[in-house]
């Protein structure tokens, strides 16, 4: 169902992509420089949808930085939930172990009467 869904949201997303590519194929120019518009000292050119598909990559890479930084803060306390379910989880495993440990004992030793001071065990 996954697989289908994505079939289904990704192949018109792709056949729009196309059809953007092909119907922008004019060459644009891509100044960097604010100050000379004639002849800018930093410009790109190409088709216009390189350029835009480079600009929405950027802006993807973007957000996915500033999405990860801002998320580090639960991350971390992942982590520290983690370390702290794990100490506990082998503190209960000790605890169950030690008190398997008394139950064996307090078993080896429910035929024998405790000896009386002056007495010697049997």
């Amino acid at each position: 169902m996954k697989t289908f869904l994505k079939l289904v949201i990704l192949v018109p997303l792709a056949l729009i992509a196309v059809a953007f590519a092909v119907a922008n194929r004019q060459g644009v120019t891509v100044s960097f420089d604010p100050f000379a518009t004639d002849i800018p000292a930093f410009a790109l050119n190409g088709p216009l949808f390189v350029v835009i598909l480079i600009v929405i990559g950027t802006g993807i890479i973007i957000g996915g930085i500033a999405t990860w930084f801002g998320q580090g803060r639960f991350r971390r306390e992942a982590r520290l939930a983690k370390r702290e379910s794990d100490e506990l989880r082998a503190e209960v495993a000790r605890l169950k172990a030690d008190l398997e440990q008394q139950s064996r004992r307090s078993n080896d030793n429910a035929g024998t009467y405790p000896s009386l001071p002056g007495q010697t065990a049997a």
